[in-house]
């Protein structure tokens, strides 16, 4: 869309300057990108618009200028990013263009966060079994696992192992375990949720490009529009067994944007504190989401045309939670009414969200949560926030050893937005599912107040 949009511009001001502006990202075949690689190196493009792909195995020398639009999520990936313009040696310009999001609004006001600030240290779970599993058979496959090997691997591995075992990947004999199958096992490196969905246009069988199976429910779903180097496709048919969606050219006058609901319940609890009127908890939980429609928004004003329904798979996912509860007596004593606590609660959640990647080093699209005013596990007014992987990626347990700077910085963010009843750069956000319905931002601070209030610094 920015490709599209900058080379309208372009044309408008010089007829054929929009054709040496490209898009580039993850999905799109290899030859595409080497292609447009090459041609951005040697200056048949003069501009690249682009996803953080361009992170990754890409080394592109003499840009001049890098505009960021938006917070990437991590102060390693601004400075990686930025890094693209000047690499031969020459001046160069990076522009950060804050965008509505409640981590760029605490950015704006506290500039001091990302240039007082070093790199993030890396968070991670390195006992996550879902992933320490897969590793631990890659591992013999290569060579025959020893219990001194086992301890390489940490925490888990043992346990880990007993479930290859078990499941018949490993056979366990005096000199270790060893791999029982021909093939190599099979990873998911990027941890993203299964594999690719293929985008093939319909009548010519043509391979467009891949969306991963995880974001295939909301880009691909039947009635989707889909991009393709700046060229609108609209989705026919989403055989999720088969890994691909059938589209057509056609350039309607809307975006799509898709609707899912999700229920939560907790599994075990890990670790909590009692902080009075105020608890905060760590532990695992089964996450169940579902796509149930999408809206048509048209494209000039963001007016919704309507709402269609969808009839796709849930989804399960266990994974490690961060949350907080408070009694219904505080709030009513903060000057939160019964009726005003769903609204409270969901407006401090989508912040809370926003504000994560400043402890942790992920992204608002890594993670997800859960607001209600009583929830079935725990009796109370809560919020959850989880990570958005299998056995979690240890976004959760860096919140809650930082909650007191995180949801501080969280109530910051909301009180010193410009807005009177809340706007993207604060409480709602763009992943909502419910329509960012209902939200109350004069609410959210009270709810966090009483959170700061008890909890200890």
């Amino acid at each position: 869309m920015v490709a599209t949009s900058a080379r309208r511009s372009l044309d408008e001001a010089v007829p054929g300057l929009g054709d040496r502006v490209a898009a580039y990202r993850a999905g799109y075949l290899r030859e595409e990108r080497r292609e447009l690689e090459r041609a951005l190196l040697h200056g048949e493009l003069l501009g690249l618009a682009s996803t953080n792909a361009l992170e990754l195995g890409v080394d592109l020398i003499g840009l001049d200028a890098v505009v960021i639009c938006g917070y990437p999520g991590t102060r390693a990936s601004l400075w990686q990013q930025a890094g693209r313009a000047g690499r031969s040696g020459q001046e160069a310009l990076a522009v950060l263009v804050a965008r509505d999001d409640p981590l760029d609004t605490y950015l704006v006001h506290h500039p001091e966060a990302v240039f007082g600030a070093p790199v993030e240290a890396t968070v991670l779970d390195p006992a996550n079994a879902y992933v320490l599993g897969p590793q631990l058979a890659c591992a013999a496959a290569e060579a025959p696992l020893t219990a001194a090997d086992l301890e390489l691997f940490g925490d888990g591995a043992k346990e880990a192992v007993a479930a290859l075992v078990e499941a018949g990947a490993l056979r366990q004999r005096p000199t270790g375990w060893y791999w029982r199958h021909r093939e190599r096992p099979e990873v998911d490196l990027r941890g993203d949720g299964g594999a690719p969905v293929c985008v093939v246009e319909a009548a010519t069988g043509r391979l467009l490009g891949t969306v991963d199976g995880g974001s295939a429910h909301f880009l691909l779903h039947p009635g989707a529009v889909y991009l393709h180097q700046g060229a609108s496709y609209v989705v026919d048919s989403l055989d999720l067994d088969d890994g691909c969606a059938l589209v057509h050219p056609e350039e309607p006058e809307w975006s799509t944007h898709a609707r899912d609901v999700t229920s939560l319940s907790v599994v075990s609890v890990r670790s909590y504190l009692d902080a009075g009127p105020v608890g905060l908890f760590l532990g695992e939980v089964d996450v169940t989401s579902q796509v149930v429609s999408y809206q048509r928004r048209r494209i000039a004003t963001g007016e919704v045309i309507d709402t269609r329904p969808l009839d796709l798979p849930a989804r399960e996912l266990r994974t490690v939670a961060v949350w907080f509860t408070l009694s219904p007596e505080s709030l009513i004593d903060a000057g939160v009414a019964p009726a005003d606590v769903p609204g409270a609660l969901h407006a401090a959640e989508h912040a809370a969200i926003g504000l994560l990647p400043l402890v942790a080093t992920c992204d608002r699209w890594d993670i997800g949560g859960l607001s209600t005013a009583v929830h079935p596990d725990t009796e109370a007014p809560t919020v959850f926030v989880y990570d958005g992987h299998p056995g979690g990626a240890g976004f959760a347990e860096r919140a809650y050893g930082m909650a007191a700077s995180w949801l501080g910085a969280t109530r910051d963010a909301i009180a010193e937005c410009g807005c009177e009843t809340g706007c993207p750069s604060c409480v709602q956000s763009p992943k909502c599912g419910n329509g960012n319905n209902p939200l109350s931002k004069p609410d959210a601070i009270r709810v966090l107040d009483v959170v700061l209030a008890n909890l200890p610094q």
